[in-house]
C-alpha cells in the first residue's frame, strides 16, 4: 500500500481502521445513596401538613398544702410537632433523533441518576431542617415557630482551640455529649448519630484518642473507616451545610430527634412528547417529603473548621 493511504505513523492504521466506543453509560462521580434516611423517624403523611408526634411536659410531685387542704391538680404542657411537605420534580427528554446517531441505550443511566437526585433530596431536606426553624401548635390557627438556639445546642467552632477555629477534635465530641446529658436526654437508653464530612474523618483518624488502643476498650478505626465513636454511629455526608467563614456544621443528634415525613416517595412517568419536534420520550419524575428536628435537646450542632468547600454536585 502506497504511503499516501496510511494514517499517522503507524503502517497498519489504514483507511479501513475503525475506532469502536463503549456502550456503556455509568454515572460521573456524585453522592448515589442517601446517607440519612435510614437513621431518621419516618411516616407517611396526606394534606398541607402532619403532626408526627405530640409531646407532654414534666409533672412535679409537691408538698400537701395542709391536712384536707384542697387538692391542687396540675395542668399538663403538650405540644404538638409540625412537618410540611416539599415537592421536587425532575424531567429528562430522550430525543428520538439522538437514539438514531448512537448505540448507547441512555434510558438505564438517566434512571440511576434520577434515583441518586432523589436520594440526595431526602438528605439535604433533612440535613437543612436539623437547625432550621421548627413549627408547634395545636393546629394551623396558632403556629408557634421554634429557633434553634445556638447557644444551648451548639459546640463553637473554636472549642478546645485557645480562641482559634479547630476541626473535629475530641473534645468537641466530649461536649457534645454533654450537652446532650444536660438535656437529659437518657445516655444509655438512646441511640446517638454523628454525621461528619470527609475532613471531620480525616481529623478524627488524625487523633491518638481516636487511633490508639489505650484510649478505647475496642478496636474504632474499621478498613481505615471510623465508623463508631464515644457512642456515635458515624455518617459520613459531603452534603452537610458550608459556610462562607470555613465552618462545616455537622450534626449530632439522638435517634428519635430528627424526622422526615414521606408524602410521595420518587414517582417516574414516561410519556411521548408529541407537541415537541422529533416526538422525543421524557421521563418525569416528582417526590414530596418534609423533616423537622423533633425536640430541642435532642439536635446539636458541632462546627468545624473545613477548607475542603461544598459537595462536588452542588
Amino acid at each position: 500500500m502506497a504511503q499516501g493511504s496510511q494514517l499517522g505513523n503507524n503502517p497498519y492504521e489504514v483507511e479501513l481502521a475503525t475506532q469502536q466506543y463503549t456502550t456503556n453509560l455509568q454515572l460521573l462521580l456524585q453522592q448515589e445513596r442517601s446517607k440519612l434516611r435510614g437513621y431518621l423517624k419516618t411516616g407517611n403523611h396526606v394534606g398541607k401538613g402532619a403532626s408526627p408526634v405530640q409531646y407532654i411536659g414534666a409533672l412535679e410531685f409537691k408538698a400537701p398544702q395542709g391536712r384536707f387542704a384542697p387538692v391542687a391538680p396540675q395542668e399538663p404542657n403538650y405540644t404538638r410537632r409540625w412537618v410540611f411537605p416539599q415537592d421536587r420534580s425532575l424531567a429528562v427528554l430522550v430525543d428520538s433523533f439522538d437514539e438514531l446517531r448512537t448505540t448507547i441505550d441512555p434510558r438505564a443511566g438517566i434512571n440511576a441518576a434520577v434515583v441518586a437526585a432523589a436520594n440526595r433530596v431526602h438528605d439535604d431536606i433533612a440535613i437543612q431542617a436539623a437547625f432550621a426553624n421548627a413549627t408547634t401548635g395545636v393546629d394551623g390557627t396558632n403556629y408557634t415557630t421554634e429557633t434553634f438556639v445556638t447557644g444551648n445546642y451548639q459546640v463553637a467552632p473554636t472549642f478546645g482551640g485557645g480562641g482559634s477555629n479547630t476541626g473535629m477534635i475530641y473534645q468537641k465530641l466530649v461536649e457534645a455529649k454533654r450537652i446532650f446529658r444536660h438535656w437529659e436526654n437518657d445516655m444509655d437508653m438512646v441511640r446517638f448519630c454523628l454525621v461528619l464530612g470527609s475532613q471531620q474523618e480525616a481529623d478524627l483518624l488524625n487523633q491518638i484518642e481516636v487511633t490508639s488502643r489505650e484510649f478505647n476498650d475496642q478496636p474504632v478505626v474499621t478498613n481505615g473507616k471510623v465508623t463508631r465513636f464515644m457512642g456515635f454511629d458515624i455518617i459520613y455526608s459531603e452534603r452537610l451545610q458550608y459556610t462562607s467563614s470555613n465552618l462545616r456544621n455537622c450534626i449530632a443528634f439522638v435517634d428519635d430527634g430528627m424526622y422526615m415525613g414521606m408524602w410521595k416517595d420518587i414517582e417516574t412517568t414516561i410519556s411521548q412528547r408529541n407537541d415537541l419536534e422529533g416526538h422525543p420520550w421524557q421521563a418525569y419524575s416528582m417526590l414530596t417529603c418534609g423533616a423537622t428536628r423533633l425536640q430541642p435537646g435532642k439536635v446539636v450542632q458541632i462546627q468545624c473548621f473545613d477548607t475542603t468547600g461544598s459537595d462536588i454536585t452542588f
